[in-house]
Order: structure tokens, then sequence, then C-alpha cells
């Protein structure tokens, strides 16, 4: 069974693997329903989407329909005024058949520019509190790609107290120094504050380079079944972190069999074994 925590302060217990609804691109309705029946299985509670995310609102919608009280349902926003935001939410809504988001994020928010813009006087964050206050959304969030983002998400702290973040987390990122540290000060925030925080790109593996696209990821991801449970063991044997699953249909049951079968983390040197035998390098230097 796929360990469930608390998800930070908001008081729901999710499994430490939350469905990465990116997979759904662009996927047909039957394809989106045979992945989302799959989360049933692994008993998944926690789904998180984006309005950039292609088709995926617009596939979980119907399905939604059937199984909205199971889930806590996230989605997100890349508009930073407060009229777009707003816009952009009521669209959400409305492709996924709910009338209230269970958490609510400021997408991808990774450059200082944006950051002042989304953050300041007639930004994003006034609608996301406008729509709290309406109940149109419970929680607020924050999520940025980026060597720099777990830095900015501690300023972000700072200037709101946002219940949950999202960043990129795995071993080859984490083999920065200053990403390192960043991260485990933000950790040690989130910690203080009962603050939820979502790792993604668990099984990138590096750029494409000049290789065939053969996933639904803009990344090359790690795809042997041995690789993939030592990430995600990785990743899970940090007890604080949840784990944002990969954005491509196919790899979807693997992981979720990994988090189902989960031991205990690597070592360093199991892991710098895998790195070196797949040619694993950081997506962002």
């Amino acid at each position: 069974m796929i360990p469930q925590k608390p998800f930070g302060r908001t008081g729901h217990e999710s499994t430490r693997v939350i469905f990465g609804a990116a997979a759904l691109w662009s996927a047909t309705q039957s394809e989106a329903d045979a992945t989302l029946d799959l989360l049933l299985q692994y008993e998944i509670n926690h789904i998180d989407t984006a309005a950039s995310y292609g088709d995926a609102e617009l596939r979980i919608g119907p399905w939604m329909d059937r199984h909205r009280d199971y889930f806590f349902l996230a989605s997100k926003t890349e508009e930073r005024r407060r009229q777009e935001a707003r816009d952009s939410l009521h669209r959400s809504l409305e492709l996924l058949h709910t009338d209230h988001l269970d958490l609510f994020q400021i997408h991808n928010l990774s450059t200082e520019a944006e950051w002042k813009i989304a953050l300041g006087p007639g930004g994003a964050l006034e609608a996301f509190v406008e729509a709290r206050q309406q109940g149109l959304v419970r929680f607020i969030g924050v999520t940025g790609h980026g060597t720099g983002i777990a830095a900015l998400h501690l300023r972000a702290l700072e200037r709101f107290n946002f219940d949950s973040v999202l960043l990129p987390y795995n071993y080859p990122m984490l083999q920065n120094p200053q990403y390192a540290a960043d991260v485990q000060a933000l950790l040690t925030v989130c910690r203080e504050r009962n603050t939820a925080i979502q790792t993604i790109k668990s099984l990138a593996r590096r750029e494409w380079g000049i290789q065939d696209h053969n996933r639904n990821t803009w990344y090359a991801p790690l795809e042997a079944e041995g690789d993939i449970q030592k990430a995600v063991n990785w990743v899970l044997g940090e007890p604080d972190l949840f784990l944002n699953s990969v954005g491509d249909m196919q790899l979807l049951p693997k992981v979720l069999a990994a988090a189902d079968a989960l031991q205990g983390k690597p070592t360093d040197e199991e892991m710098l074994g895998m790195v070196q035998i797949a040619e694993m390098e950081p997506l962002f230097k």
C-alpha cells in the first residue's frame, strides 16, 4: 500500500505519491479514464493538474463527476495579474466539474520579474485570497522550476503564508551544493510552518538531446523498473516530501508500483551507480 501522510496543515491525509495530471496532456477521454481508474486501484487520493497542462482539466472533469468527494483536487495558473488569475480559476472550475479546488497554486513562479507582479499590488495572489474567502479555493500554494526556485520559495513564504510549495527534487539536481543548501533551508521553514512540500522531476534522466521523443515528458525519463524504484525510494526516503508522479501515462504504472513496494532510501553509492549507468544529468543548471 502506498503510504499516506498529512498534506501540511490542510487536514488531508494525502498519499505520498500525488498524481501529476500532465500525463493527460494529449490523452483521449478513454485513455484518461483508464489512467484515472488506475489511481483508484492504488488508492491515490490527490490529483495535481494545471490550466496549462493541455487537455488534462478537460479530461479529468467528466471522470471527476463520479469521484470528486474522494480526491484532494489541485490546479494551477500561470496568470500573474488579479483579473486574469480570477478568470483562469473559473475556467478550471468549469472544466473540472467542481465548485471548489482544494488547492490552487501560482504556477512556475520562477523569475524575479514575475514574482514581483504576482505577489505585488494587483497581482494574482490577490485573486487567490479573494477566491479563498469566497469558498472557491480552500488552500493556496506556489510552484516553480530551476536552481533558484528554493530560494525564491523562501522569499515567497516571507511575503505570504502559502500552504504548499512545489519544486524539482532528484539525486543529480541535489548534487548542486547551492541548490542543496537552499532546499534544506526551505525544508526547515516548511517543517516549522507545517507547509506541504511537493516534488517534481523525480524520474528526470537528462535532456532529450538528439534522441527521439518516445515519451510525453519534455525530458528523457528513467524507464527501467529498477531505476524507477531507486528514484522513488530516494525521494520518499525523505519523510517530509510528496512525489508528484511522472507526466507520462505509460510510465505511471511503474511509479505507482514502485511506491507500493517502497523500500529503504538508497545509499549515495547506489545512487551514484545509477547516475553513471543511466547517464543522468541535472535538467536545470
